[in-house]
């Protein structure tokens, strides 16, 4: 079983997919690239579609499920072959549903009382989202002292540029982006060129 997401690769590829045909290749890219996690975001009708399609067909991909929001979600994705699940947010009813999916899952924060909130309920792995919007490295940065204990894997709004500065930081494990999936690429299917770009973001280096 997955232990820790945090820890597969410096970059989770957040995964749009609009055509189910897509999901094989493009995972496979991403995976010839360096990076095996695929968050693909529960953001189109064909998602789940496409969750099923990665686990059947690119067994060493490590497919997840993103922007999940409700227990129904929860089962779903799980049901579909998902390998962990990321939230953009939590609540207490949320929370349980990810807990009993047996799973790894990263639950969304943006506030300190939130990372507090989770640490009280046993939860140290976090998705910081917002990432850009709610503070970036100097929020994330504020919150390695008093909050030792607690690790991110920012997304929202990271990019090639400052995704080394999020990944200096000691409670950062990964971060989240989709900088490697242009959508120019993603419609001309032009699966090289995205596995470059996945290339270049696995060779990105963790820790200060």
């Amino acid at each position: 079983m997955l232990s820790s997401l945090l820890d597969l690769a410096p970059v989770v590829p957040v995964v749009v997919i609009e055509d189910a045909a897509d999901a094989v290749p493009l995972a496979r890219a991403l995976v010839a690239g360096g990076l095996p996690a695929v968050e693909v975001t529960l953001r189109t009708p064909v998602a789940p579609d496409a969750i099923r399609a990665i686990a059947a067909e690119v067994p060493d991909a490590v497919v997840g499920a993103g922007t999940v929001i409700t227990p129904e979600q929860v089962r779903e994705s799980v049901a579909a072959g998902a390998r962990f699940l990321v939230s953009p947010g939590w609540t207490d009813v949320l929370l349980e549903a990810m807990r009993a999916s047996g799973v790894p899952f990263l639950p969304g924060v943006s506030t300190t009382s939130e990372v507090v909130a989770l640490l009280e309920r046993g939860v140290r792995e976090m998705k910081f989202f917002p990432a850009r919007a709610a503070g970036g490295t100097a929020y994330l940065r504020s919150l390695a002292g008093p909050l030792p204990q607690a690790r991110f894997c920012p997304t929202g709004g990271i990019g090639p540029d400052d995704a080394p500065d999020y990944l200096a930081l000691p409670n950062v494990g990964c971060v989240g982006g989709s900088w490697m999936l242009p959508a120019d690429a993603v419609a001309a299917r032009d699966w090289g060129r995205i596995e470059a770009l996945a290339r270049e973001a696995a060779g990105l280096q963790r820790g200060a």
